[in-house]
This record gives structure tokens, sequence and C-alpha cells, in this order.
């Protein structure tokens, strides 16, 4: 707390909150209910889409032990969170995801393990029960074996056909996330077959949103309007004609909306993510700001990095809008978007977010729309997710690719 903020009574203080979308810049009535812990940054898969940031290579050494782990799990629990996503890069490729899933069953969180299928085994899967994970969630990626393989770069179909089968035999809800594409955009209506066919209880029909590495690859990726709309239509038929048995949930991209997202329900408002190497984030993305120091769980205190840290400040609420949001009617909506997206695109992190139609910076986005129709960039070579790619994009290797942003994605 800042020495001003010790004179105010908590009753002020409270006024205060309430004033700026419930929360001030030095006391607040949040809570992360949500703690994703993006244990590492190594994966087997090569995703094109990948969110995990192109640099990632940097921040692959020192990954927090399993101790400093459990107890950032403590830390958030007295915070008040209550779910855990177990998150990579490819979780399963630490050893002691067991260890965690038990503290978090002891801790009381409902726990989700978000995974490729890459590495789960029977023998892990029971442990998982016997620990008390609550839910995994598998990635898809397509009905073909020849789309699945080029896009993730690997030879992976059969083993996530297995695995689904796995997480069903062992009483999980069957939860797939399915990243839509312009690859797999045609295939919507045999993909929600194959997941009414092995069982799912939800699906996640995630359309691209273009940060990391699908930033990077957003031309080749990108679908048209038309295939957004159609892909939408086929989900709403079949949604009506299947009924409650498998919940779908249509993931509209943001390229193709008039307004943007509440990203992350708002900045330091419920989500908190704890990364591999312990930095302490209010988003995903939120490393691509300039000038902002991100506190580490270990060196710094877990409730002073949520409650008082400037990075968790910074954007909370709505006092740091300029025009056109400020004086906007829906900005208590949307809170002015996305801050990584505003900056990544127009090189002002407090620019409102060009997706929204009201931003001066809106062609940027209508520009990207026009580049993913033209046969010319569209056909240009993937840069898949890497450990070789990372460090050649560190190197600046890709400038041209990511000349037009404003950081590395």
């Amino acid at each position: 707390m800042t020495q001003a903020s010790l004179g105010e009574s908590v009753a002020q203080k409270a006024i205060h909150a309430a004033q700026n979308n419930g929360v001030s810049s030095s006391f607040t009535r949040t809570q992360p209910l949500w703690l994703l812990a993006e244990v590492t940054y190594r994966c087997p898969l090569h995703c094109a889409f990948c969110y995990n940031p192109t640099d990632y290579d940097k921040h692959t050494q020192n990954e927090l032990t399993t101790a400093q782990w459990i107890q950032a799990l403590r830390d958030a629990r007295k915070l008040g969170a209550i779910q855990l996503g177990i998150s990579g890069g490819e979780p399963l490729l630490r050893d002691d995801i067991e260890d965690i899933v038990i503290e978090a069953k002891k801790l009381g969180y409902y726990s989700n393990l978000i995974t490729s299928g890459v590495g789960l085994t029977e023998k892990r899967i029971q442990a998982f029960k016997e620990g008390g994970l609550d839910h995994i969630q598998l990635s898809m990626h397509d009905i073909t074996e020849e789309i699945n393989n080029f896009i993730t770069h690997t030879k992976t179909f059969e083993l996530k056909k297995k695995v689904a089968a796995m997480i069903k035999d062992h009483g999980y809800p069957m939860v797939l996330n399915v990243v839509i594409h312009r690859y797999n955009i045609g295939h919507m209506k045999q993909i929600l077959e194959m997941a009414e066919a092995i069982g799912a209880d939800y699906i996640e029909l995630a359309n691209t949103q273009y940060y990391g590495w699908s930033l990077v690859n957003r031309s080749q990726l990108m679908p048209t309007k038309e295939q957004v709309d159609e892909a939408e239509a086929i989900t709403n038929e079949f949604r009506a004609k299947s009924g409650s048995k498998m919940k779908i949930f249509f993931v509209v991209p943001d390229y193709f909306s008039d307004r943007p997202k509440k990203c992350m329900n708002g900045w330091g408002e419920v989500f908190m993510i704890v990364t591999a190497n312990g930095d302490v984030l209010p988003c995903h993305s939120a490393r691509v700001l300039p000038n902002m120091q991100f506190p580490n769980v270990k060196d710094t205190d877990l409730g002073w990095s949520w409650k008082d840290s400037p990075a968790f400040n910074q954007y909370r609420g709505d006092s740091w809008m300029k025009e056109p949001c400020r004086s906007c009617e829906e900005k208590e909506k949307d809170l002015g978007g996305c801050r990584c997206q505003s900056f990544l695109l127009t090189g002002d992190a407090e620019a409102a977010d060009p997706v929204c139609s009201k931003s001066p910076h809106h062609h940027l986005i209508q520009k990207a729309i026009a580049d993913s129709e033209n046969p010319a960039l569209a056909a240009q070579p993937i840069v898949f997710r890497n450990d070789k790619n990372s460090k050649k994009i560190i190197a600046g290797e890709f400038k041209e690719l990511v000349a037009e942003f404003h950081a590395l994605p």
C-alpha cells in the first residue's frame, strides 16, 4: 500500500473502489478465482496457433520446483482462488503433476488438466483419479489425420483418439477443445459428429485468437468471414438437433466482431497466471507490454502481487482509459478490450482495442482480414512453434514476419 492510502478509512477505500469498477489502485475487493499454472513451456507438439509467447525459449530456464508450485497453490488459495488450470506447453512433460494434483485436492481447488494427451498413460490417469483431479481437457485438431499432423507438425492423430477413450473409461467428463482455423473450419459438421461419437460431454470450438504463434501465422490461419458465419450456423443447427446431451461452445474470433471481448473478465479482476519460471501475470500475453515489471513468486509474495503490485493495478478498472473509450457508454462491457492486442497492433497499450469499430485503429483489423484473403500471403510457409524457431525469432531471423507488430507476439 502507498503511504497516502494508509491514511484512508476502509469506508473511503470501498467508495473509491466502487467508483473504479470495483477496484482502486491501492485497494481491491476482487480475488483471483481462477489460477492458471503454466507449469512448463516444453511441448512435444509444434502447433502453428499456440498462444505461448514466440520468445518462450527465454523463459524455459529455471522452471519452478515442485515445492515452489505447491507454495504458489497455497498462497493463491488463501487469496480466494478456487479453480486451478494445469497447463503449459505440455504439463505432462513434468513428472510431478501427480503431486500438484494431490495438493490441489487437499486445498479444495477444482482442478483441470489441459493437455495434448501426449504422455498420458493408464498409470498416470489412474494416479490423477486417485489424487483428486476433477477434469481433463483434451485438445483435438481435426477429423483427418492429414490436418491434425500438419497443423501440430507431429504424428499424434491416432494417439489422441486413444487418449480420448482412456479419459472416458476412467469416468472423467469428456471435454474437447478444438482450435478452429482456415485448415479445419470446413470440417465443422464432421468435428461435431466425431465429438458426439466419442461421447464428449463438452466441446469448445475455439476460433483462433491472434496472439503468440498464431499472430505470426495470422494470414495463413485466418478463415474468411463467410466461413466463420457458416461454421457458426452449422454449430447452431447441430446444437438444436442434439439437444443437451453435449454442450457446445462456439467462441467467435475477435477479428470478426465489432466489439472486443472483456479480456480475462477484466485485467486483475478474477484471473491470475503463474508461468513456468514463476512470473505472475494478469493474462497470457502481458509480457509483451512495455515498461512493465511483473512480480515473480520466487521473490515476491503472491498476495502483494495481486493486490498491490503496479503491474496488476496498471489497467484495473477504467481510470487509465483514453478517448474514445473514456466517454463510451459501453466501456463497462469490455473495459476497452485487450491491452496486449492494442499494443501489439498499434504500439499504444492504452489505445482502444482495434477490434472495436469505434477505434481509430480499426483499419488494422480490416487490413489483417484483407491480407488473409491475399493468396500470396496465405501461401507463406507456416512458422511452427518449436525451440529452434523460438530462438530464430529472438535472434531476429523472422524479422519480416513480425515487423508490423510493436513487440514479439
